[in-house]
């Protein structure tokens, strides 16, 4: 009796606790049941390719999984014999037991398939928690043998993306990389990062206890949303030969840097914009480091006589055919300036004076020229001015206002001294004279393709703007043409008309004196229907100056531009203004 009273008051216990659960509870701990199930995974992004102006991938993003595991799930884990009723549904090694059960059991099997070391696995899956990452950037043929290993609700895969660059050192710097969590961070991937960027989405379903969506539980969703696509108006190939040739040219005149802009000047679009520099894309050298074509700035040198000519000539002051007598140095308000070379009192036109690279003859001509009208136009021809192309690490350059001139500066900036511009500014600048005497607005950025396949042409930031007059320009362009010719010897693309400046100037070396040479060269070719300028910059060549080590560099470049872009050659050249009388 005493057995049956227990049995009855048992069993009126679990048709009350039945009653609670079914009844006054059920709803709410069914809710709670499948609240414990319900998980909300991220689904990832993937970020915009970055490719050049033909379409040639420069960089892009590849699926990637990061491998998760759960450590208490592990360390609870015991195999599963294989024999014919578990079927494939167990766990064994090259066919043979595992051997152990837990975390240690769970990194046996898995560290075959990751490269990994079973003891670094089975210490990351002792520790405390559900959450363990063991490796990122695992590919998907990985991805699915891990899930034959029959590891559900212990190992799991959360799809991720993995930057790849495709062109290793190509545009390195200036492609920069991304960190840990993809974001831009240096170069184009950080001045872009925004479009680039793609939108998360996410699932919310409910799983099993092996880790399985249950299926039809799904209640909430929201697809990725990739980011866009950057092309830019670089040139893949044009970049890789002017980086090639560069490197070759630093190391035959044994400078320890090189730089180079190829520019078209129809549109203003940057096709190469290179240095020597061999710099991993996204590597960590390149997340820490600045393209030295963006960053550097430097004395322009001679190539500044172009924008003093041009103002001269503007201002209605000379001719490129007036005459002067220029002797070889010159003393005004108690400062002395020279010439490169030793010469007696020569009988040069303003245009013989440019070909010449006279020093002396610019202060002579530029003697009714004000130091406001002196920086004005270097001013106008964008020196010192933002390029508005937006790249990290980009510098504006020096150019201090005419107030602050002392009695030496007032002259040295009619030769490109006392002022410095990076290398794109100069390119454009001398593009003025190309276009005619209007300065155009550079690109680098050509289209933006999203994700739905929508192009969008990119407009170059800023207006056209007129900086000397058309005549003005053709005077300063004949000029320039006989410059080139002055080096014809040496410097020449077969076939084709040059227009062309260089440039020597001295600047602060490591040991904080005038002790470094810059050398440089801008080119206009053809100069009879002007399509690139090209500029060269070397830092401290053997030959020094830059017609003679800057200048041969930049010929090369322009017979791989002629011989690339088809251009039909040059007529003959019959109006050159003298440059002596």
């Amino acid at each position: 009796m005493a057995i049956g009273v227990i049995l009855a008051l048992m069993g009126t216990a679990c048709l009350i606790q039945l009653a609670n659960v079914q009844l006054v509870n059920g709803k709410s701990m069914a809710q709670a049941a499948a609240q414990s199930r319900t998980i909300t995974v991220t689904l990832k992004a993937s970020r915009g390719k970055i490719m050049d102006t033909n379409g040639s991938i420069l960089a892009q993003s590849v699926e990637r999984y990061t491998i998760i595991g759960n450590p208490e799930e592990a360390q609870a884990f015991t195999p599963t014999t294989c024999t014919k009723q578990t079927g494939d549904n167990c766990h064994q090694i090259d066919g043979k037991p595992v051997g152990a059960t837990g975390a240690a059991a769970v990194a046996r099997l898995l560290a075959p398939v990751l490269g990994m070391d079973a003891t670094e696995l089975g210490a990351m899956l002792s520790g405390t928690g559900q959450y363990a990452v063991l490796k990122k950037d695992v590919t998907p043929a990985v991805k699915r043998k891990i899930s034959k290993l029959n590891l559900g609700g212990i190992v799991y895969a959360e799809l991720s993306n993995e930057r790849i660059y495709s062109n290793g050192t190509l545009m390195g710097a200036l492609l920069g990389g991304v960190d840990g969590e993809g974001k831009g961070v240096a170069g184009i991937e950080q001045m872009e990062n925004k479009t680039l960027t793609g939108e998360d989405g996410y699932q919310v379903y409910q799983q099993g206890n092996n880790g399985v969506e249950i299926p039809g539980t799904m209640t909430e969703s929201k697809d990725a949303v990739n980011g866009s696509d950057v092309t830019l108006t670089i040139d893949h190939d044009v970049q890789w030969y002017v980086e090639k040739v560069l490197r070759e040219s630093c190391e035959k005149y044994s400078s320890p840097w090189g730089i180079a802009v190829v520019q078209d000047t129809q549109t203003g679009d940057i096709l190469a914009l290179a240095d020597s520099d061999e710099i991993e894309a996204g590597s960590d050298q390149a997340k820490m480091t600045v393209s030295r074509a963006v960053s550097e700035t430097f004395e322009p040198g001679s190539i500044g006589k172009v924008f003093t000519m041009s103002g001269m000539i503007q201002l209605g002051l000379h001719q490129a055919s007036d005459k002067f007598t220029v002797p070889d140095h010159i003393t005004v308000n108690g400062q002395t300036y020279s010439d490169a070379t030793t010469h007696g009192a020569e009988h040069w036109t303003l245009a013989g004076i440019l070909e010449q690279s006279s020093n002396v003859g610019m202060i002579i001509a530029g003697e009714k020229m004000s130091n406001e009208q002196r920086y004005d136009f270097i001013r106008k021809f964008g020196i010192g001015q933002d390029n508005r192309l937006g790249l990290p690490g980009e510098s504006d350059g020096l150019l201090y206002s005419a107030d602050q001139w002392d009695l030496r500066t007032q002259n040295t900036v009619l030769f490109g001294q006392a002022y410095t511009t990076n290398a794109l500014q100069l390119t454009n600048a001398v593009a003025v004279i190309a276009n005619k005497g209007v300065k155009k607005p550079q690109r680098i950025i050509k289209t933006i393709s999203d994700a739905e396949g929508h192009s969008e042409e990119q407009k170059p930031k800023g207006e056209a703007t007129r900086v000397i007059d058309e005549q003005v320009a053709s005077q300063v362009m004949n000029a320039m043409e006989s410059v080139s010719d002055h080096y014809s010897q040496f410097i020449k693309v077969d076939g084709y008309r040059v227009a062309a400046k260089s440039g020597t100037a001295e600047v602060a070396g490591a040991d904080g004196r005038l002790s470094s040479i810059i050398s440089d060269y801008s080119a206009i070719i053809p100069a009879d229907n002007p399509r690139f300028v090209v500029t060269v910059v070397l830092k401290d060549p053997q030959g020094v100056f830059g017609g003679l080590t800057a200048g041969p560099v930049t010929a090369e470049i322009g017979e791989f531009l002629m011989q690339k872009y088809e251009v039909p050659a040059s007529s003959p050249r019959t109006d050159a203004i003298p440059v002596t009388w």
